[in-house]
């Protein structure tokens, strides 16, 4: 089985496809990388290694895709991730657009050209960001938690377990969010118009050791590293204690579950093909939190407060993932202390990771 790559030099693309290959040795994986993202140069020898073929091109561009050869599935990992794209008065929503929507769009001609399987990396950002901003939360142990009365009012969607796949995707959901969601239609409709599987995987924050070290990005990674440094970090938003909450997933845990989509003939309805995956509730943890876990694994670091909130911010997010054990017995294999040990020793064994996957 032949499987293409997007965005593989990437944190979540890199990651992915080791995982794969351990999982299966007969795999053929080949991928794509534009390598503008600093750091992904970093994973082209450790891949190229493992016998992964690496094209520098850009999904954007409908003619560097010409070249790729017969393919059983497209996995397509490449995006600009960040809710902040397009709209912090630094990057351009035009090429926000392009990278995450025009992309989409080209691949999936490859797919109908090619008869092969797709399968979207989304996003949690797909869902609506008032509700969710208005959220009724509670301090406890130093992190926001819905109150009782949220999760027993009437919103579809919302459980002590997280946000499910029922939640609102009403707008706004950001620049960002809205590439991926509008990604998702239109992979659904190729899907289903010219013959071929299409699977939506909603994640939750990924994380891991070789996460580049963005706060817009890849959050943990940059929390731990700055932590580490000594460098100047801030609780921006809300009450500026640090309360808000994210969960948090290692991509390899998203092999098994992978493998198991590309190889499906399952006849899925279009809901069934859409599905959440996280750590849950069990990643989740709140910055002052991964704070404390810093202060004892490095020693104590001042984090000053910036109470002002910034656009999309909101304070608590964990995906439920249900549905996904439902159709697919699949459940993360990596809890939470283990995926901080592993971005903890990764940093330490690599004190300029910062200058090197975010310069600037």
């Amino acid at each position: 089985m032949r499987v293409f790559i997007t965005g593989i030099c990437g944190f979540v693309g890199s990651t992915l496809a080791k995982a794969l290959l351990a999982h299966r040795v007969d795999l053929e994986i080949l991928g794509i990388d534009n390598f503008i993202r600093p750091g992904s140069e970093t994973n082209r020898a450790g891949l190229k290694a493992l016998g992964i073929n690496i094209l520098h091109g850009d999904i954007r561009s409908a003619s560097d895709l010409d070249a790729i050869p017969a393919v059983d599935a497209v996995i397509d990992a490449a995006a600009n991730p960040s809710v902040l794209a397009g709209v912090d008065g630094k990057t351009s929503s035009r090429q926000l657009i392009e990278h995450n929507l025009l992309g989409t769009i080209n691949l999936l001609e490859l797919c109908k050209a090619r008869q092969a399987a797709f399968v979207l990396l989304s996003t949690s950002r797909v869902y609506s960001i008032a509700p969710l901003a208005s959220l009724p939360v509670e301090v406890r142990d130093h992190a926001y938690t819905p109150k009782i009365s949220a999760l027993e009012s009437p919103v579809s969607g919302l459980s002590p377990l997280g946000v499910s796949e029922e939640f609102s995707i009403q707008p706004p959901v950001s620049l960002y969010g809205s590439t991926k969601l509008a990604s998702e239609m239109l992979a659904l409709e190729y899907g289903e118009s010219f013959g071929f599987q299409v699977f939506i995987n909603r994640c939750g924050v990924m994380a891991g050791a070789g996460q580049f070290g963005r706060p817009d990005q890849g959050i943990f990674s940059y929390w731990i590293n700055s932590h580490l440094r000594r460098r100047p970090l801030g609780y921006i938003g809300f009450d500026g204690q640090g309360h808000q909450v994210r969960d948090c997933l290692h991509p390899r845990d998203l092999a098994p579950l992978v493998l198991d989509q590309i190889l499906s003939q399952r006849k899925l309805s279009t809901t069934e093909r859409i599905i959440n995956l996280s750590g849950g509730a069990e990643s989740a943890m709140s910055l002052r939190q991964l704070t404390a876990w810093c202060d004892e694994r490095f020693g104590r670091h001042e984090v000053i407060s910036k109470p002002e909130n910034r656009p999309f911010d909101i304070p608590w997010m964990v995906l439920d993932s249900s549905k996904a054990k439902k159709l697919w017995n699949w459940h993360p294999a990596t809890p939470r202390i283990q995926i901080l040990e592993e971005i903890a020793r990764h940093a330490e064994q690599n004190p300029h990771w910062l200058e090197i996957s975010a310069p600037f």
